[in-house]
């Protein structure tokens, strides 16, 4: 009886197997590296302000809650008046730390007046008595002058108007109480390119373009 040898099982060659292998891997590697682009895309939406607001609940067991703010107007007046508040603070409030006050004063990346100001504005700071004193020499005495608001209305669009207590008492504890109107003018660029060291300090890129006191006697920070 004659046996037939059975047909022979087609095989894969080594160098085929080895091809789609490769395929294999390059396709995923593309893949990873578009998903990594999309997800560098979208940590740095240096193009795309996102605001965010810090919220507590006065209780024994303080809550910090991060609140995403939707971009509409009414937040965006609210994001503004609260931006208006820290100027004030940072051009206006001295502590006794001359590092600290020299720092915020100052022309140069932590100079955090100079960030929210123009030229102008920050070029009529450095006129001031207080300005000379502490980025020039070291004031003779300690000062402590915190602001206190009273109220901030609107005046016209991005311009609103401060009315703030300011106390300032020196070292000796004499103590110097005086009410301030400032009338403030801010200015935006919707499409601002932020610079990554600012990303945090001012998100929006605004700017006070005026500043102006409105009652007062003179600048706070002119006292002797």
């Amino acid at each position: 009886m004659r046996r037939e040898n059975p047909a022979p099982t087609p095989s894969v060659e080594p160098p085929v197997l080895l091809s789609r292998l490769l395929t294999f891997v390059f396709a995923g590697a593309l893949v990873l590296v578009l998903v990594l682009l999309v997800t560098l895309v979208k940590m740095f939406p240096l193009n795309r302000p996102q605001i965010f607001f810090l919220t507590t609940r006065p209780r024994a067991d303080l809550d910090i809650h991060l609140t995403a703010m939707a971009p509409d107007a009414e937040n965006i007046d609210i994001y503004k008046r609260s931006f208006v508040k820290e100027y004030i603070k940072a051009r206006n409030e001295i502590i006794p730390n001359v590092g600290v006050m020299r720092r915020k004063w100052s022309n140069s990346s932590d100079g955090i007046v100079n960030m929210w100001s123009t030229p102008a504005v920050y070029a009529a700071l450095t006129q001031t008595n207080m300005w000379t004193a502490y980025m020039n020499d070291v004031p003779d005495t300690e000062f402590y002058c915190p602001v206190e608001f009273n109220s901030i209305a609107p005046r016209a669009a991005d311009t609103y108007a401060v009315n703030f207590t300011y106390f300032c008492s020196n070292s000796d504890g004499q103590m110097d109480k005086k009410d301030y109107t400032i009338v403030i003018r801010l200015e935006s660029d919707p499409n601002a390119i932020i610079k990554w060291r600012d990303r945090l300090a001012n998100p929006l890129g605004i700017r006070v373009a005026e500043y102006t006191v409105e009652s007062g006697r003179g600048d706070p920070l002119d006292f002797e």
